[in-house]
């Protein structure tokens, strides 16, 4: 099974990120390198929504978005966990 973690960005998002960037995608890094996080990245034109793709449980999931930098610096709005009921792919 697979979970999706939406972000909810702020409107300056893009202008905001530079400080934070390198302690989020290290965050990120290591949970794909220990197999958890399979996906991420953020919808551009706006860019006002990421997601990122889990194989993982939600528990898992949840603590990542508790700690990771661009929601704990408010560039993250809102976040939520939902399953993701994959039927083409592995």
């Amino acid at each position: 099974m697979y979970l999706v973690l939406e972000y909810a960005l702020v409107d300056d998002y893009l202008q905001r990120r530079a400080a934070l960037r390198e302690d989020h995608l290290a965050l990120a890094r290591a949970a794909h390198e220990r197999g958890e996080l399979v996906l991420a990245g953020a919808l551009p034109d706006p860019y006002d929504r990421a997601l990122l793709v889990w194989k993982a449980s939600r528990g898992v999931v949840e603590r990542f978005a508790q700690q990771d930098p661009y929601v704990t610096n408010g560039l993250v709005t809102g976040w939520k966990v939902r399953e993701w009921n994959v039927v083409i792919g592995d």
